[in-house]
């Protein structure tokens, strides 16, 4: 992964059968590792904001004062994955602009029903006798919902989290339509120069960073269960 964004001329090689006669092999006009980590940065700031969004919303509709607002909870949640990313591009942009901003709306939009949904099941499954031990020993709802519903609701959370993550790694590729600097912009150079090289190259990327990121999750909701003594 490093050897292919740091040294891409290293598999010039392995992506010169899908290159058109005399064009380049190697995209060129933009370093992979830069076009990385800016598509990093935006996947990033589009989930940080989609799980304190996410997981304030439902918190909200899970104490009792707030369950009249789950319908209300749902539709907001449910609002990014009916409107397609594109549809969300082509509307954001006349008020952002083009760039980075239209492109962490989407995301944000996109991103913020599996962790809603996750946070809202691991909230409202909460063992019956555990709840009643911790209202037996004195615990204020602030102290209950942090010391105990939340942690015993973290490995459903980190579940939504990684597939909001991972969903928005491979659609941010989209975000080059509207000139944010992302992996797209390979993918549709190569596209537009019917280039499959470059194609490949972009597309090669986004996954791997999608099954490392994928991965790593994975272990961190293997690992915090343990940590905080929840794994069975």
């Amino acid at each position: 992964m490093l050897a292919l964004v740091l040294h891409p001329e290293w598999f010039e090689p392995m992506f010169a059968p899908f290159a058109p006669q005399g064009a380049a092999i190697i995209y060129d006009r933009a370093s992979l590792l830069s076009l990385s980590l800016s598509h990093l940065g935006i996947v990033a700031a589009a989930s940080v904001a989609a799980i304190i969004v996410a997981v304030l919303l439902a918190i909200l509709v899970t104490r009792p004062s707030g369950k009249a607002f789950l319908p209300l909870s749902r539709t907001i949640a449910n609002m990014g994955q009916t409107f397609p990313p594109v549809a969300v591009l082509a509307l954001a942009v006349p008020m952002l602009g083009f760039g980075s901003g239209p492109t962490l709306v989407a995301l944000f939009l996109y991103g913020i029903l599996p962790i809603f949904e996750n946070t809202m099941t691991g909230l409202s499954t909460l063992p019956p006798a555990t709840m009643e031990a911790a209202r037996g020993i004195g615990l204020s709802r602030r102290q209950r919902l942090f010391q105990v519903e939340l942690p015993l609701a973290l490995p459903l959370i980190l579940t939504g989290i990684r597939l909001s993550v991972v969903i928005a790694i491979g659609t941010a590729t989209i975000g080059s339509t509207v000139a944010a600097r992302t992996l797209g912009e390979v993918i549709i150079a190569g596209l537009l120069t019917n280039n499959t090289a470059y194609v490949l190259q972009g597309g090669l990327i986004v996954g791997l960073f999608a099954v490392l990121i994928y991965d790593a999750l994975t272990q961190l909701e293997a690992f915090f269960p343990k940590r905080l003594g929840l794994a069975h």
